[in-house]
């Protein structure tokens, strides 16, 4: 499909949509969660039957996010949900314990028990039954009951409980998740291989209701991408676009989180792929033929969204800044156009190495025979990263390397945050880019199998160019993909937004 489709946002409840914008909040039913728990259940049953390597007896344990005070001071950092947490249970708050009878099917909440006086700073101490009723849980406890509660619960008395809980490698991270840990668990029989596997593999493909929310998140990120290239203007800051973004997606969004730290690259910034963070914080100032690396997403209800728009700072692109444009929109149409199920993620980053090269090759940037450029991994030189990487509750979500699945050596492919064969119901960023970077150019200059495909006189034009981004999030479908992004992509679409033109442009 192409580059300018979307989905309509699914059957949210809206309400009135804001003046300066097309968005209002939806609100995002519980149920949501009651499915999400239900994929889970369904899933651990049919591991079971399966394999008879466990009875179908115990609980499904999982500790929530705990607040968290800046080092030593009492300040108390915006809390947010712990991914798989949220993925069951949809809870907002700090302190949380959950679990699921696997045998009847029933969801438990453990809610902290609060003194009295936390009132005068949290304004209300929500009874149990508020937490049953929101979150649409069978039960409801204190933390401080765990123990006793699903020990009551089980129902063969003469065996130890059995837990089920969290404990694997996040494979973009390298971090493993936390199994959860409360008072007395050593009553209790203890399994740490087979809940996150399953569970990782839940989330890989989503439902209807979580489409719908990453829409929304698109929908308002894509809106404040528009307001950054309408506002952009030469002697700004770097963080100053940051900021309108910031803005736009909570003033009228209502999205209070972002999926990950704004990178908001102009110049030669935009050549380092993770600018932004605390030792390049979006601080320079926006100069006239600089373009504009902006990768920002919302994150609306857990859910996110991951885009990135480039375009030139004064709004008209110069001949080598379409050269480069094109080139990259080229890949990401032309991955797009060839997504569906059963497609290898790693052909469409070969797909898109080469579309790339094809392209720097036509304009005499490289010279020689594409196919020996792609057997020599030149393709990494200019787009050292992967082609995309699933998106859900977490910006990169989990089971991009399933069990079996091995993670690429060559240049390029090892950086792939998956490898698997596209199925519907899977969202992807499709994210190429071709970057100019001292550190790749230089020594495959110098390398004897590689040097010989660098024009070194047209490479030196582009030193201090940075580099041209381009991401949308696409959604594998039955027939084929549907992109969730609606953003200008073109270059006279670019050009015209950043006139005044509404969006989506009037033919």
């Amino acid at each position: 499909m192409g580059s300018g489709a979307r989905g309509d946002g699914g059957d949210l409840a809206m309400a009135s949509p804001p003046s300066s914008s097309t968005l209002s909040p939806p609100v995002v039913p519980m149920d949501l969660h009651v499915s999400n728990r239900r994929k889970l259940l369904d899933s651990l049953r049919h591991h079971f039957a399966a394999s008879s390597s466990r009875p179908s007896h115990g609980f499904v344990l999982l500790q929530g996010g705990e607040e968290q005070t800046r080092y030593c001071t009492d300040h108390l950092e915006l809390f947010r949900q712990e991914s798989y947490f949220a993925y069951l249970f949809g809870v907002h708050e700090p302190g949380f314990y959950g679990a699921i009878d696997i045998s009847t099917g029933k969801s438990i909440l453990f809610a902290p028990r609060l003194p009295a006086d936390y009132a005068v700073w949290l304004g209300e101490i929500k009874p149990l039954s508020y937490f049953k009723e929101s979150y649409m849980v069978d039960l409801v406890y204190y933390v401080d009951e765990l123990k006793e509660t699903l020990e009551n619960l089980f129902e063969e008395k003469e065996k130890k409980p059995l837990l089920f809980l969290l404990h694997g490698l996040n494979t973009d991270s390298n971090n493993y998740s936390k199994p959860a840990k409360f008072e007395g668990m050593e009553s209790f029989e203890i399994d740490l291989t087979t809940l996150h596997p399953i569970l990782t593999e839940c989330r890989v493909l989503k439902s209807e209701q979580e489409l719908a929310i990453i829409q929304y998140a698109n929908d308002v990120s894509s809106e404040a991408h528009i307001q950054v290239m309408r506002n952009a203007k030469v002697g700004m800051k770097e963080y100053q676009l940051e900021s309108i973004f910031l803005h736009h997606i909570y003033m009228y969004g209502g999205c209070r989180h972002c999926s990950y730290t704004c990178i908001c690259a102009t110049g030669n910034n935009s050549s380092v792929l993770h600018y932004g963070h605390a030792a390049a914080p979006n601080d320079k100032t926006l100069e006239d033929g600089d373009m504009a690396l902006m990768d920002m997403g919302a994150e609306y209800s857990f859910y996110g969204s991951d885009i990135t728009c480039s375009f030139p700072i004064n709004g008209k692109f110069t001949t080598d800044q379409t050269i480069i444009y094109n080139a990259v929109l080229q890949a990401h149409n032309n991955v797009i156009s060839s997504m569906h199920p059963g497609v290898s993620w790693v052909n469409m980053h070969k797909l898109a190495e080469k579309t790339i090269l094809e392209a720097l090759n036509k304009e005499g940037i490289v010279q020689g025979n594409v196919e020996e450029m792609m057997a020599e991994r030149v393709g990494a030189v200019f787009m050292p990263h992967g082609l995309g990487h699933l998106l859900g509750i977490d910006t990169h979500d989990p089971g991009g390397y399933a069990e079996g699945l091995e993670r690429p050596k060559e240049p390029g492919l090892r950086s792939l945050r998956t490898v698997r064969e596209l199925q519907k119901g899977m969202v992807i960023t499709v994210e190429p880019g071709c970057y100019f970077i001292e550190a790749l150019l230089i020594p495959a200059s110098e390398n004897p199998a590689t040097a010989k495909f660098f024009n070194h006189e047209k490479l030196e034009k582009f030193k201090k160019f940075g580099g041209v981004r381009i991401e949308s999030d696409v959604c594998v479908t039955a027939e084929g993909c549907r992109n969730m992004t609606n953003c200008p992509r073109e270059t006279w679409e670019i050009e015209a937004v950043m006139a005044g033109a509404p969006w989506p442009l009037k033919q």
